[in-house]
């Protein structure tokens, strides 16, 4: 019902992202705590990498979308994204061991397995971005561009939701299969004995010897504290590894809805232009109609917008950074422990579902009350929206 009024393609291009975002935000659940497991990063060197990949895929979705322009095969573009985005996940999903034998080699694998996702996802996210917006091209759907994007990015949020729990349920799985409990505290502890051994202070070993007693599901006393550094840390990685290949399943679901539908997506490319007078240069209709003062207008309220995202984003990726390790290190995770028999639902990650659940339930209450200011005719304007 929520689709009823507007374009038919929306349903197929919301469904196509949200497998898209599902996997995306598997890895992001997972992300810096795998990086920090995997090769005993710190929060601040793990930072560095998370940084630079966030920064990679802002950057990357320009050189996107000036491919398509260029090639003008916005569709074709798009699902190269898709298909890049599965490579890079399957280069990370690839299981290695741990800790790793070469610290730069295997470091370097990872980040060539994350600018790929960076590349895919600044051709898929964009311009498919894009297609949504040519819908509401069409008068007939105009008058509701933004509550067309008020569900697709809602479907975004549904995939957001569902991730971490895939994330969290596989990797616990994995430790559960090899008769391990999830223990946010044991990956840093098996890196630091693994370095220093018996030169690690005593109340340090001591806490160490605890978890690692109570992480054995066997319950069978842990002698040999170097053998269970690499034993746990070898599966606990292992299991961060098979959720990133969850992520390719969701690529491969994204790209069957996407092809399926591809026909009733709009194309860019065809849109209607007309020809100046000496035939030289091709220029739509509303470019034709548009000042120079209202051209000044537009690049005015685009660096406004600017100036927005920027904060908000800023703020918004402390999800998978200084917020996960938040609750990795002051949360009673005990307290969310859902145990599921063959798995359980136990990790910091789990706090990455609040928001986009807040997102999914809220956005049809927001639609309600915009679109009963908009029947009284006071329906606001979208910069105040955005400012509200």
């Amino acid at each position: 019902l929520m689709f009823k009024n507007h374009p038919k393609g929306l349903l197929a291009a919301s469904l196509s992202n949200m497998g898209e975002r599902f996997g995306f935000y598997i890895m992001m659940a997972i992300l810096t705590l795998f990086i920090s497991s995997k090769f005993g990063l710190d929060e601040t060197k793990a930072g560095y990498v998370y940084s630079a990949f966030y920064a990679s895929i802002y950057l990357l979705a320009l050189v996107g979308g000036l491919i398509a322009d260029k090639t003008k095969n916005y569709k074709g573009t798009i699902m190269i994204g898709i298909v890049l985005m599965a490579v890079g996940y399957l280069i990370i999903a690839i299981p290695t061991p741990t800790p790793v034998p070469s610290m730069g080699l295997y470091l370097a694998l990872t980040c060539l397995g994350l600018l790929v996702i960076a590349f895919g996802n600044g051709l898929f996210k964009g311009n498919l971005q894009a297609l949504v917006g040519q819908m509401y091209d069409d008068p007939k759907y105009s008058d509701k561009r933004d509550a067309g994007f008020q569900l697709f990015y809602m479907f975004i949020n549904i995939g957001g939701f569902f991730a971490p729990f895939i994330a969290i349920g596989v990797r616990n799985w994995w430790l559960k299969l090899h008769n391990f409990d999830y223990n946010a505290s044991l990956p840093e502890l098996c890196h630091q004995f693994i370095d220093k051994g018996a030169a690690m202070p005593a109340e340090t070993v001591n806490k160490f010897t605890q978890y690692a007693n109570e992480a054995m599901l066997d319950k069978a006393p842990v002698t040999d504290l170097l053998a269970f550094s690499n034993d746990y840390l070898e599966v606990f990685n292992r299991g961060f590894q098979y959720a990133f290949a969850a992520a390719i399943v969701a690529m491969l679901i994204s790209l069957v809805i996407y092809t399926i539908n591809k026909k009733s997506f709009p194309d860019p490319a065809k849109k209607k232009a007309l020809v100046s007078e000496d035939g030289s240069n091709r220029m739509s209709k509303e470019e034709i109609q548009m000042s120079a003062q209202e051209v000044k207008q537009r690049i005015y309220a685009l660096f406004a917008v600017f100036g927005v995202v920027i904060f908000f984003w800023l703020s918004f990726h402390q999800n998978g950074y200084s917020l996960t390790y938040f609750a990795r290190d002051y949360v009673n995770l005990e307290i969310i422990n859902l145990d599921l028999g063959f798995t359980s639902i136990k990790g910091a990650e789990i706090f990455q579902s609040v928001n986009p659940f807040f997102v999914v339930a809220l956005t049809p209450l927001i639609m309600w009350i915009f679109g009963a200011m908009k029947k009284r005719k006071k329906e606001p304007s979208t910069p105040m929206k955005i400012a509200i």
